[in-house]
């Protein structure tokens, strides 16, 4: 039962003092029989009230607004969760036919509906013969699925700043490059266009001395159902299953729906985002993700003076991640 101590700072400072900055933030972990928070402080410029709702992801969100004017915004989360390792499915062989049957019956049932919705791209034939190509009715879903995550990891090209989290499909796959996000979305459409359920997930990887790609850092990974199983994690970006050095923060269709900050405020536009994550081993050494800096330009507007909401562009996972 190894735990970790994670820190995430998000800091926003303006060129000019701004006011009611309406924030959304998805910063809380999610709790199971595989993962417990066993503190979280979060602290927030100004002290603001904040509300919390569960989504319909089952996702822990919180929401607050600063309405004093102010220049700079800072979001520390500071969390502590002990994680548990989860018994991997067998990998058996006997009767894939009826494990197939059983994965065609959830398309019509609540909740795997939403995971099973691929989308549309201009390559989208050239996929759909990747993924035909995968799915034979002498191997099982979980065999499948980590056939999929081979796939993706082999494939695609690590390379940061080739994308942002606006990239869309066709251009990942045009590309054949990105960070965890873009293997992560290509993933959840392959699964999903096989009939497998599949989350996208966000979260942390904690250090294992390891060296594997984001560990120490912001990370996004798929689930996959399988029968008589349930939800297995899968981290295309490192070809293996995430287990319990993985903390989730959450989970959705994509990346939309798990950005951990995204808000409006009134004011120029200009301002500068700095990011830092820093995580520590169960035994006191820590590592930390050097802080991550974006400035972003004026927008041109015809009223300067700032008197409608103003959508701020940088969503955090952009920056983060690695």
């Amino acid at each position: 039962m190894p735990e970790f101590n994670i820190k995430h700072i998000t800091k926003y400072t303006y060129e000019a003092l701004v006011r009611d900055s309406v924030n959304h933030i998805i910063l809380y972990p999610l709790q199971d029989e595989h993962q417990q928070v066993l503190k979280h402080d979060l602290r927030i410029s100004g002290n603001p009230k904040v509300d919390t709702f569960i989504d319909y992801y089952g996702n822990q969100v919180g929401f607050f607004t600063y309405s004093e004017r102010h220049k700079e915004l800072e979001i520390y989360s500071e969390l502590t969760v002990a994680t548990f390792a989860k018994e991997l499915p067998p990998d058996e062989t006997a009767y894939p036919e009826q494990q197939w049957i059983e994965i065609k019956e959830l398309r019509f049932q609540v909740p795997y509906i939403d995971y099973l919705k691929w989308e549309t791209f201009d390559s989208l034939p050239e996929l759909q013969e990747i993924v035909g190509g995968h799915l034979k009715p002498d191997i099982t879903p979980y065999r499948t699925a980590l056939n999929c995550c081979n796939f993706v990891y082999e494939k695609f090209n690590y390379i940061q700043g080739v994308t942002t989290v606006q990239t869309q499909l066709n251009e990942i796959w045009q590309l054949k490059a990105g960070v965890c996000q873009d293997f992560a979305h290509i993933l959840a459409q392959m699964l999903r266009m096989a009939d497998i359920p599949a989350k996208y997930v966000s979260g942390y990887i904690c250090p294992n001395k390891n060296g594997i790609r984001g560990e120490g850092a912001t990370h996004a990974w798929v689930e996959a159902y399988l029968p008589s199983y349930g939800w297995l994690g899968l981290d295309p970006t490192n070809n293996c299953i995430a287990n319990e050095t993985y903390v989730k923060l959450a989970v959705g269709r994509s990346f939309n729906d798990c950005s951990p900050v995204k808000g409006v405020y009134k004011g120029p536009s200009k301002h500068e985002l700095t990011v830092q994550v820093i995580v520590s081993y169960d035994n006191g050494l820590s590592e930390t993700t050097k802080p991550v800096v974006q400035q972003k330009e004026p927008e041109p507007t015809a009223d300067f003076q700032g008197n409608s909401y103003r959508r701020n562009l940088e969503l955090m996972q952009q920056q983060q991640q690695q």
